[in-house]
C-alpha cells in the first residue's frame, strides 16, 4: 500500500465530513452528550477496526473523542484510512 498524495487526501477529505489533515494523518474530534456515549463510540469503532484490520489512534477526555487515522507502516495516509474514517462516520449516525 502506497500513501496517498497532497491532492488525493484532499479529494478524499471533501467527501469526509468533519475530517482534517494534520501532518501524515487525518483525525476528526467529536463531541457527546456523556462520556457513556463517547466510550460507546469507541467500543463501535474498535469492532470496525478490528474488521478492517486498521487500528485508529483514539483519545478520550469525558465526552470528546479524538479519532487519528495514519498507516505507520508507509508513514502516511493511504486509502485504508480514508475507507476507515467513512465506516467511522457510519458508526456516528448510528
Amino acid at each position: 500500500m502506497s500513501r496517498l498524495d497532497g491532492r488525493a487526501v484532499d479529494d478524499a477529505l471533501a467527501e469526509l465530513s468533519g475530517w482534517e489533515r494534520d501532518g501524515d494523518a487525518i483525525v476528526r474530534e467529536l463531541r457527546f452528550e456523556t462520556f457513556r456515549d463517547a466510550i460507546a463510540f469507541i467500543v463501535r469503532v474498535a469492532d470496525v477496526a478490528e474488521a478492517a484490520d486498521h487500528h485508529p489512534e483514539l483519545a478520550n477526555v469525558y465526552s470528546k473523542v479524538e479519532v487519528r487515522l495514519t498507516s505507520h507502516d508507509v508513514g502516511g495516509i493511504t486509502d485504508r484510512d480514508v475507507s476507515l474514517a467513512r465506516a467511522i462516520d457510519g458508526v456516528v449516525a448510528v
